[in-house]
């Protein structure tokens, strides 16, 4: 039996399973915080979309570290740490899906108008309306995400932030859509 260990440039299936799990919850949390932008954007639009992105992120931050390292007290002056490689890679990702929501938002909102029933815009939940965009906007313009992640991303999140319900309601509107797009639903481009 040869004893000679693999070659270093190998990789083991756990390491890429780590990886792949690693990868996929920090998507889940630049989701998470798309959707906290697209709330905050919908209830109280900036003048300036560039300048509320950066202290949007500033905050994220700023809580991070408060909830890693404890408040400051009175008068404590406060300065943030650069961004972190992670930090940085989650706003790579959120970033573009919420411009992309938020560019394209009337005719997603059509969209989802289009698959409810007895129900109108302003009458469905802030953070179902912002969850619902989020992903429609996933199925319909990012072809590297496929709308069957799109669609468990925002039942999860919807469960998450809103209700129980709210998951069925989420999952409900966009396998509507879903049955409609031109597209693969499990393969990405």
């Amino acid at each position: 039996m040869d004893k000679t260990p693999p070659p270093k440039f190998l990789i083991s299936q756990p390491t890429v399973l780590r990886h792949c799990s690693w990868a996929m919850g920090k998507r889940r949390e630049a989701r998470e915080r798309a959707v906290q932008f697209l709330f905050q954007h919908d209830l109280n639009p900036p003048e300036d979309m560039d300048r509320a992105l950066d202290e949007f992120w500033e905050t994220q931050r700023g809580a991070a570290i408060a909830e890693d390292k404890g408040r400051a007290h009175w008068g404590q002056a406060v300065t943030l740490p650069p961004p972190t490689a992670e930090e940085a890679g989650m706003r790579l990702f959120a970033e573009p899906l919420i411009r992309g929501a938020i560019q394209h938002r009337d005719a997603i909102d059509e969209q989802i108008m289009k698959h409810v029933k007895n129900w109108e815009l302003h009458r469905i939940a802030a953070v179902d309306r912002n969850i619902l965009r989020l992903a429609v906007y996933e199925m319909m313009h990012r072809e590297d995400i496929p709308p069957v992640v799109s669609i468990n991303e925002a039942v999860d999140i919807a469960k998450k932030f809103s209700t129980q319900d709210s998951g069925k309601f989420v999952n409900g509107v966009l396998d509507k859509i879903k049955g409609e797009l031109l597209r693969p639903a499990r393969i990405v481009k």
